[in-house]
């Protein structure tokens, strides 16, 4: 497990929460995440491992950081899609976050001026270092183990 540890990679996933919330992730159990029509995006869908942690953050409505999923299956073909170019990974509830961090927080907040979220604001799947995960889970007031 100690490898495992070692080499986990953290991620930020964007949802519209009227179309898929955390609070529905949480109900649901876990979920396929597919949809994704990016290629920089589907490309990070398919680095992710077992095991990784990701933001989870409702976009358009809320925009915040809502909280933390496990991937629970690795890239694989997306259902949904018309051809086989396109990923879809499954994900989990880890935590929610016992407060959501706005994006206004992020932004007002120096020690994120290099998040993805932020420069590459457009993308639904990007990665996130374990110190921008870390400082946003400490903004939450959320520890998971």
């Amino acid at each position: 497990m100690a490898a495992a540890m070692a080499t986990r990679r953290y991620w930020l996933m964007k949802s519209e929460p009227y179309k898929y919330s955390f609070a529905q992730l949480v109900k649901d159990g876990q979920t396929r995440w597919d949809g994704v029509r990016n290629y920089e995006a589907r490309n990070n869908l398919r680095e992710m491992k077992i095991g990784d942690l990701a933001l989870f953050y409702h976009s358009n409505d809320g925009k915040s950081v809502a909280g933390v999923a496990r991937i629970k299956r690795e890239a694989y073909p997306d259902p949904s899609a018309p051809d086989e170019d396109w990923s879809a990974v499954d994900v989990e509830p880890v935590a929610p976050l016992k407060v959501q961090v706005s994006l206004d927080t992020i932004r007002d907040d120096p020690a994120f001026a290099e998040i993805a979220l932020l420069k590459r604001s457009r993308l639904s799947v990007v990665p996130v270092s374990k110190e921008h995960f870390d400082r946003i889970l400490k903004l939450g007031k959320t520890k998971i183990a």
